[in-house]
């Protein structure tokens, strides 16, 4: 028996441990991303066996993947495919960690476009939106740029989700707009479930747009399938006519932590209003930032320490 699996193909193993492991077990949108990992793996080493498995070959495969990937997403790519190696060093099918010291190669990263917004190019962008007495897109883009909200969770947000008494704004729930009718599903992780207020106007405009709407059903969801990029292209229009830098949805998500941490607010805030499930994924989508406020508070110091003769 343990012949026949050490002879086993890589890309067969990969598969049925996805099955395993992952299948009912993670979002749809990340099972996805282990499906499109499993085709680059069966793509590239389509007849790497088991037992043939060892440093070199596993460089070969993340050197192939690299060829026509960017550095970051050929590490992605590597913590996927690890996973699996390691169950079989776990299993004894694999004698050594193949997967140790290996080298992250990529292809060098196009140019970067501007990821958010600063304040005055945000406001030049409100003057913009059409914030009329009903709900539509601008609202909803307007939602995302004074919570932080993912796409997903903005979409799946209902009228019960929003306490305007205590401006509180619930997160519970995303929705799946990846699917042809649609559906809510649960949060990125556990730490994506929070509450989030929201500012004395935002709470007034919502509790006037939203008072006949049904409680249990998404504000901003209509029979007609929704598509990031429809929403995108809008925003884009917005951003053109406003004469400021064109951002993606994502992007106003950006922006309202930038704005934040540029307001001295602190990471470990942000990062619970944004939903991450570590700081550390706050510093480091931010590192540029905070390193900027590093050098402004160098100065601070510095003025301060200067006072004391």
């Amino acid at each position: 028996m343990r012949k026949s699996k050490k002879t086993q193909l890589f890309y067969e193993y990969f598969e049925e441990w996805i099955n395993l492991y992952k299948v009912d077990a993670v979002r749809p949108v990340t099972l996805d991303k282990y499906m499109m990992t499993l085709k680059w793996v069966r793509r590239l080493e389509p007849t790497l066996t088991l037992e043939n498995l060892s440093r070199r070959s596993y460089q070969e495969l993340l050197n192939g993947y690299a060829i026509s990937h960017e550095k970051q997403t050929t590490l992605d790519f590597h913590h996927q495919v690890k996973g699996t190696v390691l169950d079989a060093v776990d299993e004894g099918i694999i004698k050594t960690n193949p997967t140790r010291k290996v080298i992250i190669k990529g292809r060098t990263p196009g140019k970067k476009k501007i990821k958010f917004l600063n304040e005055y190019d945000s406001q030049q962008l409100i003057k913009q939106m059409q914030l009329s007495d009903t709900i539509n897109w601008d609202w909803f883009l307007l939602l995302i740029l004074k919570t932080g909200l993912r796409f997903s969770e903005a979409l799946a947000l209902t009228p019960a989700d929003f306490d305007f008494n205590k401006q509180i704004l619930t997160i519970d729930k995303t929705w799946n707009y990846k699917n042809t009718h649609g559906s809510f599903q649960k949060t990125k992780n556990e730490s994506s479930v929070r509450k989030v207020r929201i500012d004395w106007q935002l709470a007034m405009q919502f509790s006037q747009l939203i008072k006949n709407l049904k409680m249990n059903e998404p504000i901003f969801v209509d029979k007609n399938r929704i598509f990031n990029s429809t929403v995108n292209n809008h925003l884009r229009v917005l951003c053109e006519q406003a004469q400021v830098p064109v951002i993606s949805v994502h992007g106003l998500r950006h922006t309202h932590a930038s704005l934040l941490l540029f307001a001295n607010v602190s990471i470990a805030t942000v990062a619970q209003r944004l939903g991450h499930s570590s700081m550390t994924t706050t510093q480091e989508t931010y590192l540029h930032i905070i390193k900027e406020l590093e050098a402004k508070d160098s100065e601070k110091i510095m003025q301060q320490m200067a006072k004391l003769v």
